[in-house]
């Protein structure tokens, strides 16, 4: 079975980290949503606006930039899509799409997280630039060996504009009004498998590997 994946989960869940972990294991599509809009901000002030202050983005504009992302050759390998669909309106778009490009959903996991737990990973993190590697001021196991500079390149690290308290009750919260009943649309579907992301990103990654092994 193509392993095509989508994580459900909220802010600072884990799911970069495991989509990162996935991609270099399975030679996966990693496609972020976050990521494909932040590059898209970088040329649109008004985006950059919103998402700096944690509004969702427009369905029309993601739809637009999935689109092009999910047409790319290093998709026909199987994908992982990383913070979309966020509610049912985007699920019904997403299978709209799926359809229209030949391509379909075999997993989808949520990753299920302490609200606490997730603020301190989202407000402590620090990426590299370089590399993007990223680290956590709050957790002595990912703390840089020198305060913000990479292990690796040396150059210093930096801080997304939008992991701050506010920006994340505001998206924890969103998440937790429009995007939950995802769970229900899924699992009707047969396709969810809830994951424990409470645990060290290792324990995570080897559980849901075990599930797509299982499911060959």
């Amino acid at each position: 079975m193509k392993k095509n994946i989508i994580f459900i989960a909220p802010p600072a869940a884990g799911k970069g980290s495991q989509s990162s972990m996935l991609k270099s294991e399975f030679n996966l599509a990693h496609i972020s949503t976050g990521d494909l809009l932040r590059e898209e901000a970088k040329k649109d002030s008004n985006l950059k606006s919103q998402m700096e202050s944690g509004n969702l983005i427009d369905d029309a504009t993601v739809t637009k930039l999935l689109e092009k992302r999910l047409k790319m050759n290093d998709c026909d390998n199987g994908y992982i899509l990383d913070g979309y669909p966020r509610n049912i309106n985007q699920a019904n778009i997403l299978e709209e799409l799926l359809n229209k490009l030949n391509k379909q959903v075999n997993y989808v996991f949520y990753l299920d997280i302490d609200k606490e737990l997730a603020l301190k990973r989202a407000c402590g993190r620090l990426g590299c630039p370089k590399c993007g590697r990223i680290y956590n001021k709050f957790f002595e196991e990912s703390k840089p060996k020198v305060d913000n500079l990479c292990d690796e390149c040396n150059v210093t690290l930096v801080h997304r504009d939008d992991d701050n308290e506010k920006s994340f009750e505001h998206r924890f919260d969103t998440f937790m009004e429009k995007t939950k009943p995802l769970i229900d649309y899924y699992k009707e579907k047969n396709l969810l498998y809830n994951i424990d992301s409470n645990f060290r990103k290792e324990l995570v990654h080897e559980k849901i590997v075990s599930i797509l092994n299982q499911k060959g």
